[in-house]
């Protein structure tokens, strides 16, 4: 008796579960009203496409290469949007000021006044060159956003789906910043 009891209450649990209809994946603005902030990125969902298409201008790009290339994160419950592009990263930003390649390319170009970015990296904020065979960062080529991205590859507003603050440099980590 008490095995049919447990198999009729799955069955119940069954009926129930199907009845309720196919689960619905959660859009980025309800993921990120929920998490707050959170770094990590996520490819948009494919339903988004068109609003992706629109705000990177990708009129004749195929969707599927969007999606693949198009990721979000959320910031303070809002959703920013990033293309990684060509040499257009969309993680963190190198704020160092020691790299071990660009002290290699100087030790075979001394006295180069420019060390190019497919040595230093695309995230690196800086632009580097050597003095004789030490590699010196100069001044800042792109601003740090409040949580260490590089703020002018995210888009902070897209009218249509995704509503986010406009993002102002971290003035800690850009002291150039007007505002």
């Amino acid at each position: 008796m008490r095995n049919f009891r447990r198999l009729l209450a799955l069955f119940a649990l069954a009926a129930l579960l199907a009845a309720s209809g196919p689960a619905r994946a959660a859009t980025p603005a309800e993921i990120c009203r929920h998490l707050g902030t959170d770094d990590r990125l996520r490819e948009i969902p494919f339903s988004l496409m068109p609003a992706a298409v629109r705000l990177f201008g990708f009129g004749a790009v195929p969707a599927a290469q969007v999606q693949r290339g198009t990721f979000f994160r959320c910031f303070e419950s809002h959703v920013l949007v990033c293309n990684v592009g060509a040499n257009l990263p969309c993680g963190k930003a190198d704020t160092s000021r020691d790299l071990p390649a660009a002290t290699a390319s100087c030790a075979k170009n001394p006295g180069s006044n420019f060390i190019p970015m497919y040595v230093t990296g695309h995230t690196t904020i800086y632009q580097w060159r050597c003095a004789e065979t030490e590699a010196i960062a100069g001044g800042r080529i792109f601003h740090v956003d409040p949580r260490g991205f590089i703020a002018r590859f995210w888009s902070p507003r897209t009218p249509d789906l995704w509503q986010a603050p406009r993002l102002t440099p971290h003035r800690a980590s850009c002291p150039r910043a007007q505002g």
